[in-house]
């Protein structure tokens, strides 16, 4: 879901909120006003009739009103319809709104001995005056919906601007800074309680940091140990000459997975440790000699399946690596291949820009596609242990590079992970 600005939720808060109360409102005046426009016309009309009556009683001759607004009928019985304006002749006593000649018209019909009475009011003006009352009531609606909206604008600034301000201090604190110094003293509650809710947090993270950074420390110098035990009784092994050559291989292998482990070890030290990122992200390596070296060491495993490589590389690609993270990615991709593929040759492809490995082994289950790049995720028929494939999304997710899987059923799986492009160079074909 996309975030939403808080001023602007407030903001669009109080103007919706001007705006409904403003159109309420001025509905609510504008009927009233109609209402009592139309009460005052029927009281004049009213009026009116009366003063005839008793002006007729007084004087037979009486004129009916004439003016610019008010005129009026007197019909004996039937006589005299005809000569009424079509909209007049059938009306019932009472009050109608009719039309004559285009202008609205309010009209008063009453009978009194006989005698039909029908007295008519001209609502022109008064329609004119409704509609630039209406007019001036939308207008004050879209005024009072505006500065809704400002005031909504500046209270959200009022509201925010503690939040905003412990949100500054908190991202300007590093890995190292104290968690204390937050605003846990604000006037205002709910800041208050936030502030102290993100120092316990820091001060929770923090403390988790130091137990890594104690714990990785820890690992690095007890792991040298055993580790030098190992290489230095394999160099007293080599140097046996009581050895036969399959004794020697057996050697050499176990040289070749001691080697690998202190630099397993290495590039996971070395991904833990924050202080690290940077630096490894800025680093560079012959990545053509890191794939030759991790063929050499796979080679023994491969031919054990009755495997083989298929390198095309030219003799030195640059790539923005450092190189103790280009060993970890390139023997993670190659020990995928050779565990997963089972079966036929593996091709590794190496340009400018990218490094494409291809197995062919019976692909990966629809199910797993989206999942390969998880730690700790195994398929259905994987016996591994989830760690190869994610290890390298790290690796690449530290440098900004791309990694992208694709798999057909039966036919094979290709990783293939991409860096910033430099000039193409010309490439090499050799086997393994």
């Amino acid at each position: 879901m996309r975030p939403h600005s808080l001023h602007l939720r407030l903001a669009a808060s109080f103007a919706a909120l001007g705006a409904l109360t403003s159109l309420i409102l001025s509905a609510g005046i504008f009927l009233f006003a109609h209402q009592s426009a139309q009460k005052l016309i029927d009281e004049t009309l009213r009026a009116e009739l009366q003063d005839y009556l008793e002006r007729v009683a007084a004087n037979p001759a009486a004129r009916l009103p004439a003016t610019l607004t008010l005129a009026g009928y007197v019909l004996d019985g039937s006589d005299g319809r005809a000569a009424l304006p079509a909209p007049l002749r059938t009306l019932a006593a009472g009050r109608h709104d009719v039309e004559l000649g285009g202008r609205p018209y309010r009209v008063l019909v009453a009978e009194r001995r006989d005698r039909r009475y029908i007295f008519l009011f001209d609502e022109t003006l008064q329609r004119h005056r409704e509609r630039r009352f209406a007019i001036g009531l939308v207008a004050g609606s879209l005024a009072l919906t505006a500065i809704s909206a400002l005031f909504g604008m500046w209270l959200a600034r009022r509201i925010a601007a503690p939040i905003t301000q412990l949100a500054a201090i908190v991202g300007a604190k590093g890995a190292d800074d104290p968690p204390h110094g937050l605003p846990t003293d604000s006037s205002l509650i709910e800041v208050s309680e936030l502030a102290t809710a993100f120092e316990h947090h820091l001060s929770r993270i923090r403390h988790c940091m130091l137990r890594e950074r104690m714990f990785t420390a820890d690992v690095s110098h007890e792991l040298r140990t055993p580790l030098a035990i190992i290489r230095g009784a394999v160099e007293m092994l080599e140097r046996d000459s009581g050895l036969d050559d399959k004794q020697r291989e057996r050697v050499a292998r176990i040289d070749r997975a001691s080697l690998d482990m202190v630099e397993l070890a290495s590039a996971l030290l070395h991904l833990a440790r924050e202080e690290n990122v940077r630096v490894a992200a800025a680093g560079d390596c012959d990545l053509a000699e890191v794939i030759r070296e991790s063929v050499d060491r796979h080679r023994a495993l491969a031919r054990a399946q009755g495997r083989e490589f298929f390198l095309a590389t030219h003799p030195t690609v640059r790539a923005p690596i450092a190189r103790i993270l280009a060993v970890t990615l390139v023997d993670n991709l190659l020990g995928n291949a050779l565990h997963h593929g089972r079966s036929g040759p593996v091709h590794i492809h190496l340009d400018a820009h990218r490094l494409t490995v291809s197995d062919a082994g019976p692909g990966i289950a629809a199910d797993d596609i989206g999942r390969v790049f998880e730690p700790h995720h195994r398929g259905a028929h994987s016996d591994g242990a989830g760690i190869g494939l994610s290890l390298v999304k790290r690796i690449c997710d530290l440098h900004g590079w791309q990694v992208r899987l694709s798999t057909t059923a039966g036919k094979g799986t290709t990783v293939s992970v991409a860096w910033p492009s430099s000039p193409n160079l010309d490439l090499v074909q050799t086997d393994s």
